[in-house]
This record gives structure tokens, sequence and C-alpha cells, in this order.
């Protein structure tokens, strides 16, 4: 649902997060509020392998165009391979920062975990506004890592981990709760902002999401956790019951009209 945290594997990873029930019922959610309209121009930034663009391509319908784009070419490469066969997607490789789209040329535009990974969120934001058309809508979800937390009966170890991903893990930790603010000054309207928590209670859901081996094994790295600690910690959380929620912070703004 919420996380990159950050994996070698980045499509098995997408593809992974949005299969989830929390990914499915957050992304329903935002597609919702975008009402894509047929005969929409939809822009899907950071669109990763595709994950996202059918859906968005079968609301805006035959007379419609999606656009997705994604900064990394080997995302690109497996996006426009999997949407060969939709002619009304295109998918480009470009810099969100430096949108290759004329102004006010978009109806709806979303990015999803993507903010936290940029260079300047608040750039991206302006770009994003430059581009919608007067009145367009723009979704946005971002986690806020300052809330992961996981259930262990040292919390010292847990607190460790989650210290290592709130201050290591990714390059704008705290985009989440800075998303309401952040958006008003790049000139949105925000029509809603809400806060869900996700709430993992088996570890095989919370390891697709939060990658909790590997980031373990670079918080030790990092020197957040002793190795012996790492592994007695990790041994428990793979035991009969588990506990971890975090929250992901969903914003709907609209273009100035």
């Amino acid at each position: 649902m919420i996380a990159d945290v950050t994996s070698s594997a980045p499509t098995p990873y997408l593809d992974g997060v949005a299969a989830t029930d929390i990914g499915r019922s957050y992304k329903r959610d935002l597609l919702a509020a975008l009402a894509i309209e047929p005969g929409h121009h939809v822009l899907d930034v950071g669109c990763g392998p595709g994950t996202d663009l059918a859906k968005l391509a079968a609301a805006t319908g035959p007379t419609g165009a999606v656009f997705g784009i994604d900064q990394d070419p080997r995302m690109v490469t497996t996006a426009r391979t999997r949407l060969a066969d939709d002619p009304t997607v295109q998918v480009c490789q470009a810099d969100a920062h430096r949108l290759p789209f004329e102004n006010h040329s978009i109806d709806r535009a979303r990015t999803d975990r993507v903010l936290m990974h940029v260079t300047d969120p608040a750039a991206v934001l302006t770009e994003l506004h430059r581009v919608l058309r007067p009145g367009g809508l723009l979704t946005l979800a971002e986690p806020d890592w300052d809330t992961l937390a996981i259930d262990h009966p040292d919390l010292t170890l847990s607190r460790a981990f989650t210290r290592y991903i709130a201050e290591r893990a990714n390059r704008n930790q705290a985009i989440g709760r800075q998303l309401p603010r952040l958006t008003a000054q790049a000139g949105y309207s925000l029509r809603t902002v809400r806060n869900t928590a996700a709430v993992f209670t088996d570890f095989d859901t919370a390891e697709t999401i939060l990658g909790l081996r590997r980031n373990t094994e670079r918080a030790v790295t990092a020197g957040y956790l002793a190795p012996n600690d790492a592994e007695a910690w990790l041994e428990h959380l793979t035991g009969d019951t588990f506990f971890a929620t975090a929250s992901l912070i969903t914003v709907l703004a609209q273009s100035a009209t």
C-alpha cells in the first residue's frame, strides 16, 4: 500500500502492492475520486510498469487519452509492452519536474507514492498545476513514515527499525503530512484530505508492502540494529501473531478555475 523502501525488483513489488486488499482499496477510492469522463486526457506521473494505466484507459474510453510517464527506462519499457494493444495509452520516459505537456492540456492527473522519491515535491506539484486545465482534478497518495508502528515485545528493537525507515529509507519521509500544505501552496484548492490507516495482521502482506527482511538488513548495515537483535526481531515477527500499522495520506485537489 504505502512503501517502496526501496525494492530491488520494482515491477513485481509495485504489482504486488496493487494486488493486496489494502492496495486495491485505496486505488479504487482514488480512481473514483478523479471522476474521469469519456474523452478526458489523463496523466499518471510515475506510472511504473503501467499497473494502473489500463483502468485509467477504461474510464476515459476510446475517445480519451492516457499518458504515463516514468523516469526509469525499465518501467517505461514494461508499461509500453503491457499497453501495446491500447492506442489510447502513451508511455514515455520523462522527469516529473519537467513534464512534456502543454499548459492546461490535461483533465485529470495522479501520483501514487511518487513524491516521496522526487528531488523537489513542491516543484512537481507546481508543474502538475501548469499542465492541468482550470478546474482539473489531481489525486495524491503518500505515506507518512513516522507513523509506522510494529508490535514486538521489545519496543526498543521495533523503534530502531521504524526510526531507520523514517530517517533513511526514502528521500522525503514526511511527505504524507506535508501534502495538504504543499498542494495548497502550489495553487490548488483542497477538495478532500484523508488519513487511511493501513493495518497488517499477517507477516507475508507486511513483507510484500514494507519489505521487512530487506529493510532489516539495511537497518543493520546503517547501524540502527545489531545483527543478533535483528535476527531475533524478525524471528518473532514471523510467529503466530503479527500487527503493524501506518498512515497513508490521500488528497483530492482541484486546479484554479
